[in-house]
This record gives structure tokens, C-alpha cells and sequence, in this order.
């Protein structure tokens, strides 16, 4: 049978969500759990996956398996077998014809902004920080060009294997909640390192130092080069996975609207 699982995870204890040599990804953890409450070893295929440091509201992820167990079993079983910063929050058995990743119609993350002179001790590894003030107004200025169809190679890793840089942006917001910002964005799918890489160029815009027409010429150059550089990833989460409503998931959605 095929199950599809929802997860959690706090991305600053892992490696990202990738299996690693030195089992410090999070399928290395969540897949050993698994094994412990199915007695086989199993594989997880992820919707997308996280670099180092990136968190997970709701990470979707199916495997196969030939045990038979309550679905809570899946859930409490499993998470009885993780360490406390990541947890399996549902379960679900699925077509068999159910692809986490190839199924997905989008995907969702946020990226959380501190924007204040002395970093929030209480927040470290969780949000970004800027210790200067950033200018809200122009930073929603800017980013309605990022919508649509476009070529994203200005904000691509140089290591990204994408066999190409064409995504279609659904959602790209800049909110404003006391001392934080959030950027939300939702796409087909994303590059490596694309939303860090526009937070990045969307935070020299709220400095003053990009206007929102040079913003627009980064993307329409397609060069990396010309870029601001990578923004950090501690503020950045995975917050959902668009699919078909007739796979029947639970909500794929946690965001802080």
C-alpha cells in the first residue's frame, strides 16, 4: 500500500531534507522511524526538497509498504521515534498512481523577516533578521513582477540541476506584522536557492538600494551575476503543497495569513 504524510520539522538540526552520507537529513531520520513501526525499510519521496537550515510546516511525502497498521500508528508510532524538531502530522493511504512530488499542482513557502537593530535571541534559527530599516511600501512595489511565467536564472543557484530555470508564479507578497515581514510565495515549483535569492534582491530594494524597475531589469537580465547575494535560510519555511482535490489529503496548508 502507498502512504502519504504530512510533516513538520525545525530545518536547523538537519542537513536539509535530502538523505545524507552521515544520516543528517530528514528523511534519514523520518524513513529509520518509520522502519521502527513497519519492521521494513521504506523510502519517502518528498514534494520538494529543503536546503540546510530550511524549516517545514507542512512538508507532504508518501512511501509503500507491504505492513498494515492503523494510520495513527503512523502518526503517533513514528513520532515516537523522532527527535522532538520534527513530527509526522497526518496520515493517509493513497492511490497507488499518488506521487508526493509528481502529483503536486504547487507549492507554498514564506520566508519571516526580523526587521529591527538587535537580532531576537528567542527567535534564532528560526526567522531572518535585517538590522536596518527596510522601506515595506517599495518592496510591495516590486514584487507583482515576479508573477507569471517567467525565466528565473537571476535568482538560481549556480549548482541548481534544474533541467530548466521556467517557473510560473502563482503568489509573490510582502506583508508587513509589527517587526516582522513576510514573504509568501506560491509556484509550480522553485529553484534551488530562487526564494532566498529574492528575498535577497527584495531586501536591497526595501534599503533603497535596487528601485523596483532595476528589480524588474534583474529578472529580465537572467544573470545570477548581477544579483544581490543568497539571503540567509533560517527564516525560511515550506508551508504547503497544492494538490488535486480528489487525491483526498488532508489540508496541505499552515501559513501565517
Amino acid at each position: 500500500m502507498k502512504i502519504a504524510i504530512g510533516i513538520e520539522y525545525h530545518g536547523a538540526y538537519f542537513q536539509g531534507w535530502q538523505s545524507q552520507p552521515n544520516a543528517a537529513g530528514v528523511q534519514d531520520a523520518i524513513e529509520s522511524a518509520i522502519a521502527q513501526v513497519g519492521g521494513e525499510k521504506v523510502r519517502l519521496h518528498a514534494a520538494g526538497r529543503t536546503d540546510s537550515g530550511v524549516h517545514a510546516l507542512m512538508q507532504v511525502a508518501h512511501f509503500e509498504t507491504s505492513a498494515v497498521r492503523p494510520l495513527n500508528a503512523w502518526v503517533r508510532g513514528t513520532n515516537a521515534h523522532l527527535p522532538a524538531w520534527v513530527r509526522v502530522l497526518w496520515a493517509t493511504e493513497v492511490a497507488d498512481d499518488f506521487h508526493a512530488r509528481f502529483s503536486a499542482r504547487a507549492r507554498s513557502y514564506q520566508y519571516v523577516l526580523y526587521n529591527h537593530a538587535v537580532a531576537p535571541a528567542s527567535q534564532h534559527g528560526r526567522v531572518g533578521w535585517y538590522h536596518r530599516p527596510l522601506k515595506i511600501d517599495m518592496m510591495q512595489q516590486a514584487v507583482p513582477v515576479l508573477l507569471g511565467e517567467h525565466d528565473f536564472s537571476a535568482f538560481r543557484a549556480s549548482e541548481c540541476q534544474a533541467s530548466t530555470p521556467v517557473r510560473t508564479m502563482h503568489r509573490a507578497e510582502v506583508t508587513q506584522h509589527g517587526r516582522y515581514i513576510i514573504f509568501s510565495f506560491q509556484a509550480n515549483a522553485f529553484l534551488q536557492h530562487q526564494i532566498r535569492n529574492m528575498v535577497g534582491a527584495l531586501v536591497y530594494v526595501g534599503q533603497g538600494k535596487l528601485s523596483a524597475a532595476a528589480f524588474a531589469d534583474l529578472l529580465q537580465q537572467q544573470d545570477r551575476r548581477l544579483s544581490p547575494p543568497t539571503f540567509m535560510p533560517d527564516g525560511l519555511y515550506f508551508t504547503g503543497v497544492d494538490y488535486d482535490p480528489s487525491w483526498q489529503l488532508p489540508h496541505c496548508e499552515a501559513c501565517w495569513d
